[in-house]
């Protein structure tokens, strides 16, 4: 069994708030080739939180990603903390709602409302010792509130075989070329 924790960027870190933005697609796109090669080679849990940007793009990616591989793997979205999302605005509520519907298992890693920073490192422990290794949307020259999951994982891996994978600015830029040299190849045909 192998279970892949992904997460990365929120969507303002990125400044993508228009899912049908070019910079989402692409990022969906990335994403979902990486899952392939993931389920590929075995995954059998894609495990998340369900922060907007990254984690909900990974929901929505491996849930369509379902019709292709059926009954080969199952999406677990997990909160840091009960209520999660209560503040947010209808409409991001709204997300977290469907979100939350496409997984197949979703839990709270802690019982009670957000009241301490320890509940955020219990849910980065929670993830790091029920996965097998990582996937992040992340480059090391943006840090953005990734980097302390990063810092998490590093610290896991000097005490445990742990893998870890980044989709980084430049693996995003290469995908946008992919993407554009294709959609002028349709176009000339």
């Amino acid at each position: 069994m192998s279970r892949q924790w992904i997460t990365g960027y929120r969507s303002y870190e990125l400044g993508a708030f228009d899912e049908k933005s070019p910079k989402v697609q692409i990022i969906k796109r990335s994403l979902r080739n990486q899952l392939i090669d993931l389920i590929d080679n075995g995954c059998d849990w894609i495990i998340t939180g369900a922060q907007l940007g990254t984690e909900q793009w990974t929901v929505e990616t491996a849930a369509d990603l379902k019709k292709q591989f059926p009954n080969q793997f199952q999406i677990a979205v997990m909160l840091p903390f009960s209520e999660f999302g209560a503040q947010w605005n209808e409409t991001n509520q709204l997300r977290l709602q469907q979100t939350l519907a496409l997984a197949d298992f979703s839990a709270t890693v802690s019982q009670v409302p957000y009241h301490s920073p320890q509940q955020l490192k219990n849910y980065q422990q929670f993830m790091l010792t029920h996965t097998d290794g990582a996937l992040l949307l992340y480059d090391s020259e943006n840090e953005g509130k990734t980097q302390y999951d990063v810092r998490a994982i590093e610290a896991f891996q000097q005490q445990h075989p742990y893998t870890c994978q980044f989709i980084d600015f430049d693996d995003l830029q290469e995908e946008a070329n992919q993407y554009e040299t294709e959609i002028n190849s349709e176009f000339f045909k």
